[in-house]
């Protein structure tokens, strides 16, 4: 019957698993074996996926980044000795469309994200610390505070009704008020661990990089210090991608990557060019050429992601001139 394997061929067969995840259920896929269930996302849930998994040898786990609702099982997983990948939900959709599947439901992801796992095989990464977590969600929370006070300044401006303006007020003081205390934990937290504090000073070493800026490249982009520049452009959705066709050269755009991390770059790449002197010079040396402001500023952000990503990788603090070893 479909479905379902002898004791001999789930002890040798290697299968590839598809979770998609939501705050209540996880809606499971087992490839090639074609078992499919759905198990609560809790405690109970998680031991009755594992119970179910350890019938088979699992080669990978694949689960979609969801913000916090796939974390726990991710760590449970882990800690259980599961390879997963965690995914950008929007590859699985298009693997779908590729392979003639247009509707979508829960069951039907989950098959999908199996099925890529055999296809293209990702890296198995391990769940990030509870830490690093915390400190995500502090800068999320800024970030979202951020946000509320410049719409609520942008409202104060175009008002002329007196009790309004005084209301605004009220609200953007507020709002002020709540990412200062933000800003203190997110520092406070930094400090409270030894590895992060490290890596936070070397960053903000960087002239032109401070706090909050330096905040986003430790934590929105965790991974600076373990991969290649050209892989850390890519994750933070600064690295130029060609757009050509036979005899048509298209102009190059950056797409995709991390929207908050850019976002948290841009002003820190203006203060770059004029404070720090290689990025000033290389700024100045592209205006010259005629090239538009915002693409050179995108370029200057790129640059500022290598550099720390470098320093990192180095375990050293920026100097005008490099070290010979470097």
């Amino acid at each position: 019957m479909q479905g379902e394997a002898s004791s001999d061929q789930c002890a040798i067969l290697r299968v590839y698993v598809g979770i998609d995840v939501c705050k209540a259920w996880l809606d499971v896929h087992v490839h090639p074996v074609g078992r499919s269930l759905r198990v609560p996302n809790t405690g109970a849930g998680w031991k009755q996926l594992r119970r179910l998994l350890r019938e088979w040898q699992v080669a990978l786990v694949m689960m979609e980044a969801t913000g916090k609702y796939h974390r726990q099982a991710h760590r449970d997983l882990h800690a259980h000795g599961f390879a997963v990948a965690i995914i950008n939900p929007l590859r699985p959709r298009l693997f779908a469309e590729a392979l003639g599947t247009l509707a979508k439901n829960d069951r039907i992801d989950a098959k999908m994200l199996a099925v890529m796992g055999e296809s293209i095989a990702p890296k198995a990464v391990a769940p990030c610390s509870q830490t690093l977590e915390d400190l995500q969600e502090l800068l999320r929370a800024r970030q979202s505070a951020v946000d509320e006070a410049t719409a609520l300044g942008n409202q104060l401006g175009e008002t002329g009704n007196a009790f309004l303006k005084k209301q605004l007020g009220i609200r953007i003081r507020q709002c002020k008020a709540f990412i200062a205390k933000l800003e203190k934990e997110l520092l406070r937290l930094i400090d409270s661990d030894a590895a992060m504090a490290r890596r936070f000073e070397i960053v903000q070493s960087i002239p032109g990089v401070g706090a909050i800026a330096a905040a986003w490249l430790v934590i929105g982009l965790s991974e600076l210090g373990a991969c290649s520049g050209k892989a850390a452009s890519l994750l933070a959705g600064l690295a130029p991608l060609d757009d050509d066709s036979a005899d048509r050269k298209g102009h190059r755009r950056i797409r995709g990557g991390r929207a908050d991390v850019r976002r948290g770059l841009f002003m820190a790449a203006i203060s770059a060019v004029r404070f720090n002197p290689d990025q000033k010079a290389f700024y100045s040396r592209l205006i010259a050429k005629g090239k538009a402001h915002k693409i050179v500023v995108t370029a200057v952000m790129r640059r500022l992601v290598v550099l720390a990503n470098t320093l990192l990788k180095e375990d050293r603090h920026w100097q005008p001139t490099a070290p010979n070893s470097a």
